[in-house]
């Protein structure tokens, strides 16, 4: 004990009337340790045990296990420099150094910093939420973190997105007040089609299938779109909720698949596009060719 209180006491850095020893090193990793870990653990038991007893919403227990989180990890961090014996105006004056350092070069970190802190704050984008960036990416919202959001996409990749590209750019959350979307299905079919009867049968066969759902204003129906140039362009509008809305791919096509076999049951054609070519024939005089040599 004698040589471990003499190796505590081994002074590492000297700086004026500041002193840094071997001890107040091990106890500022120590309690970085205890705070790292008692973060984690306190946000697990607080997920497992409210989130099976409560009716908070996941995304709304999990904001606040995030700002639990981080409001822990800043206590210990404090905690931590204190324990090296650095006072609170030292600490002002790191501070201020950190300050000229995002002025300089930590800009975007501090920026998507801030940037993260809104959005759990603001609630316009949860955990489970389903969106569409401005570049055209599509998934599913798995993690926020201090610098960037975890998206699962359709493909089951997953994308880290900089919480700045959500403040500052256009998204559109597919589920951000309920979990229903009406679909567009975009078809076609021959001219001189008996369009009553198009309309009907597309329609008996979306209302057939277990993704169309059907609620007060919330209704199903086809519309003409316009003369195409080999066909009568029409578009089936249906609403879809729950998890499916998050597979538009795999929704889409299976109207388009259950349009294609109910126009095929009734024998309305589906055309496919046409080119009509008209050649002009044209007749040419051919004079031959005489030279001196052949008078």
């Amino acid at each position: 004990m004698k040589l471990l209180g003499e190796w505590l006491q081994l002074r590492l850095l000297e700086i004026g009337d500041y002193v840094l020893t071997l001890g107040e090193v091990c106890r500022f990793l120590l309690i970085v340790a205890v705070t790292l870990v008692l973060s984690r653990w306190l946000s697990r038991a607080l997920t497992n045990v409210v989130g099976s007893r409560s009716r908070i919403s996941p995304s709304q227990l999990y904001t606040f296990t995030r700002l639990m989180s981080y409001t822990i990890l800043a206590i210990g961090f404090l905690m931590a420099l204190s324990s090296l014996g650095v006072s609170f105006d030292k600490m002002l004056i790191v501070a201020g150094a950190l300050g000229v350092g995002i002025g300089f070069g930590l800009q975007n970190i501090a920026n998507n910093f801030v940037s993260g802190i809104i959005i759990l704050f603001e609630k316009s984008l949860r955990v489970g939420d389903f969106v569409e960036l401005e570049s055209g990416l599509l998934g599913e919202v798995y993690e926020i973190n201090i610098r960037s959001t975890l998206l699962k996409t359709m493909d089951n990749a997953d994308i880290l997105v900089p919480n700045s590209e959500f403040i500052n750019g256009r998204v559109n959350n597919w589920t951000l007040k309920d979990d229903e979307r009406r679909f567009s299905i975009p078809f076609g079919v021959a001219y001189g089609s008996d369009t009553d009867k198009v309309i009907a049968v597309v329609l008996e066969a979306a209302k057939a299938l277990p993704l169309t759902f059907e609620k007060g204003d919330r209704k199903t129906f086809v519309v003409m779109k316009e003369f195409g140039d080999s066909s009568l362009n029409f578009a089936l509008s249906v609403w879809v909720r729950g998890d499916s809305i998050k597979r538009p791919g795999l929704v889409k096509s299976e109207y388009l698949l259950a349009i294609n076999k109910a126009l095929a049951e009734n024998q309305i054609e589906i055309p496919f596009p046409q080119r009509d070519l008209h050649l002009r024939s044209s007749t040419v005089n051919l004079v031959p060719n005489t030279s001196e040599d052949q008078r």
